[in-house]
């Protein structure tokens, strides 16, 4: 391995680790763990380029096949990216391409086995490639519709490729597993509205919520929340622990070790909203996180339930 890419790899892993709930824990079988890995590596320098994130130096560009003069053009850095996904598909089903318009850059080309062995198919990834230009558009969100379609976009294709790369898939999981994620995907939100204010100009608070809680934009960008950002806050939260309530009967309707993966998920989300109460719902001071045995606590609860 590079130094450049071993680089990359723990800049992945460090990401993995701060995320609400475990990525690829250590309880599954390595190739499971792996393919986990490459899909979440994938995901994840997706969402730097869309949001501004990736490393200083330009490498992920020139990997991506982006000229250096338009490494910070994000528009330009996901049409490469999508190019390079269609070269991953191209790839994974070309079983003798031997080498010939392979993906360039290294999380998108360790991705080409884990097509390959599950069978996936491009529109999840082209999903998430939509919901990131629709970020460089789009900064807020009129109604609660409006934004459960960017979460249709940005979050449900995760939890349709980790039960296809599990083998879990089915209607009526898919079904539940949208709901879980774009849960987690409004958890997420609230604990980063200062951060996604005041670096990226975003809000993903519905228009008509603010209107309804009279919170203005001048009220989010405060140090601290005053009681109707706090109200405010408190009632999206709620609808996300709706939406998180299919993750127990999803988890029970799964066999075997994946349903531990699972209820990871919604345990971890459960644990984020409680760590949301926990801090009063001031999510301006400082994103409120829960810790890992919150979540280990949350995530027993969720397969004690599902039994």
């Amino acid at each position: 391995m590079t130094p450049a890419r071993d680089a990359r790899s723990r800049a992945l892993l460090d990401k993995a680790a701060r995320e609400n709930f475990p990525v690829a824990p250590r309880f599954l079988p390595r190739a499971r763990r792996d393919d986990l890995m490459a899909v979440y590596g994938c995901v994840r320098l997706l969402d730097d380029i869309g949001d501004g994130d990736l490393p200083p130096g330009g490498a992920d560009a020139a990997l991506l096949g982006v000229d250096p003069d338009r490494a910070d053009d994000r528009g330009a850095l996901l049409d490469a990216f999508e190019t390079e996904l269609h070269r991953v598909f191209r790839t994974a089903r070309d079983t003798g391409a031997g080498g010939r318009d392979v993906p360039r850059h290294p999380l998108l080309y360790a991705l080409v086995p884990t097509v390959r062995r599950h069978a996936l198919t491009p529109e999840p990834f082209l999903a998430l490639v939509e919901a990131n230009r629709l970020d460089q558009k789009v900064r807020r969100y009129g109604t609660w519709e409006e934004l459960l379609g960017y979460c249709e976009l940005s979050a449900n294709p995760v939890g349709r490729l980790v039960l296809a790369v599990t083998g879990t898939t089915t209607p009526e999981r898919v079904r539940r597993s949208d709901a879980v994620c774009t849960a987690l995907q409004i958890t997420e939100h609230l604990q980063d509205v200062a951060e996604d204010l005041a670096l990226r100009d975003r809000i993903y608070l519905p228009a008509e919520d603010l209107e309804r809680f009279r919170v203005t934009e001048a009220d989010l960008a405060a140090p601290t929340a005053n009681a109707s950002v706090r109200a405010l806050v408190a009632w999206e939260a709620r609808r996300a622990h709706e939406l998180l309530n299919e993750g127990v009967p999803l988890v029970a309707s799964v066999p075997g070790i994946p349903k531990i993966l699972i209820a990871g998920f919604t345990g971890g989300g459960r644990a984020a909203l409680r760590a949301l109460r926990s801090a009063r719902y001031d999510v301006l001071g400082g994103a409120p996180r829960p810790g890992k045995a919150g979540v280990l606590r949350e995530t027993a609860a969720v397969l004690g339930a599902a039994r």
